[in-house]
């Protein structure tokens, strides 16, 4: 039985934000009444370009700026959605830098808020020799981990 091909694109843009301590920040988030951890980032609003969208996530999400924004990755296989029927999704990596000073909370735990509903969300920083692809909820966010850890940044 062969699968249907999707009419639809999801693209998502994240940001790799390595620290001076070589740590690399991510996410715990209940999403979509589903607990994930991944890369920082969002979906791309019609009219809106990469950069400006992550640039848009990180002051929706952290009230944060960011700067010196370098294209890293952009899937380059079919990755199907997978929260969505018909949407074939497409995922853009860049490396950036926090503007100081940090304007949000930082934690040392996994998923560090009250109650799992949707929306929650923190932060934690992740030494980039230890992170471990494993660790993250989707496809290509593992792929985009393996090629961190092979790439001299």
């Amino acid at each position: 039985m062969s699968q249907a091909i999707p009419t639809k694109f999801t693209i998502r843009v994240y940001g790799l934000f390595i620290n001076d301590l070589n740590e690399i920040l991510i996410t715990d988030e209940f999403q979509l009444n589903t607990k994930m951890t991944k890369f920082p980032g969002g979906g791309l609003h019609f009219g809106e370009g990469p950069v400006d969208c992550l640039k848009r996530e990180m002051r929706e999400e952290c009230q944060q700026e960011i700067e010196d924004i370098k294209h890293f990755y952009t899937t380059d296989f079919y990755q199907k959605a997978l929260f969505y029927d018909d949407h074939q999704l497409l995922s853009i990596y860049y490396t950036a830098k926090i503007k100081p000073p940090v304007n949000f909370k930082i934690s040392t735990i996994p998923f560090d808020f009250e109650i799992m509903k949707n929306g929650s969300q923190s932060f934690r920083w992740v030494e980039l020799k230890t992170l471990n692809p494993d660790e993250l909820t989707f496809p290509i966010d593992k792929h985009v981990a393996n090629l961190l850890k092979r790439a001299e940044i």
